[in-house]
């Protein structure tokens, strides 16, 4: 199924999450001088006008970024995520919005690399244009990233930070996303794979961590940020998580810090909440 355009959700509570812990993990990384690859296995279109009329449609980042943007009551650890976003708002009003894959730009250094797969056509086709000009350290191909991943592990750099974000319109990809992962972990057991996953009621859903947890990483991190409580009628997302294989051992700290407020500021009528949980030798 092609029918996903993320610039429906551009910036919404979900893009928050992840978006925070992917610019943790690569500023993580930059802190030693041996390049590092990124690969995006479900890119999309790499940015998104907020004054579109997809994103306009729901208007999602009102409930996402729009509530952290301009704050001055910023924790400290999150203000690398906003400063990234500025540099695509530079003006100060909020008009864009950088997916997974123009955020990790933002901390790409001459010596590193990018990855970036996607299959829908016309999203394809704007992240090519978006990296055009600088294709010795970014490529993007159309292709299925599930499987295109296999091909890349291990890296030349010996360090990847793999982010596997796709829509789970169709169960499929739960499945999928789970083999994917138990796949690169034979490849690359050293590698950091950041897995995004909905929190919705269906069955499918709710055991994505579970079976991730299955494979047996010796490190890992699964963090949750609920924004309302669970409908009643089990229908519609009401968060979101982010399950890593070995993350960065200072992680655990920076989201005790954050998720608390993260939660409490993106929370409807104060129903906001998360969970933290990890494992790290």
């Amino acid at each position: 199924m092609l029918s996903y355009r993320h610039a429906f959700h551009a910036g919404n509570h979900a893009d928050v999450l992840k978006h925070f812990v992917l610019i943790e993990l690569l500023r993580y990384f930059n802190r030693k001088e041996k390049p590092w690859w990124y690969v995006d296995t479900h890119a999309g279109a790499g940015c998104y006008a907020l004054d579109s009329e997809q994103a306009g449609k729901n208007a999602e980042f009102a409930g996402g970024i729009g509530r952290l943007w301009q704050r001055d009551d910023l924790p400290d650890a999150m203000r690398p995520y906003l400063d990234a976003l500025a540099q695509f708002n530079p003006h100060g009003r909020l008009t864009f919005y950088p997916g997974s894959p123009a955020l990790a730009m933002t901390q790409l250094r001459e010596q590193d690399r990018m990855r970036l797969f996607e299959l829908h056509p016309a999203d394809v086709a704007l992240l090519g244009q978006t990296f055009a000009r600088d294709v010795e350290r970014v490529q993007v191909r159309k292709a299925d990233g599930f499987s295109a991943l296999r091909g890349l592990l291990p890296p030349p750099s010996r360090r990847v930070v793999v982010l596997i974000d796709p829509p789970y319109e169709v169960k499929e990809d739960y499945r999928r996303a789970v083999d994917t992962v138990a796949d690169a972990i034979k490849r690359f057991p050293a590698g950091t794979y950041a897995v995004w996953y909905p929190l919705l009621a269906r069955t499918e859903a709710r055991q994505l961590p579970e079976r991730l947890a299955d494979l047996g990483a010796e490190n890992w991190l699964d963090v949750r940020l609920a924004v309302k409580k669970p409908p009643r009628d089990g229908f519609g997302m009401f968060g979101s998580g982010l399950y890593v294989v070995n993350p960065p051992w200072v992680l655990p700290q920076t989201l005790e810090a954050v998720m608390p407020w993260l939660a409490g500021v993106m929370g409807e009528d104060g129903e906001g909440g998360f969970d933290l949980e990890h494992h790290i030798e």
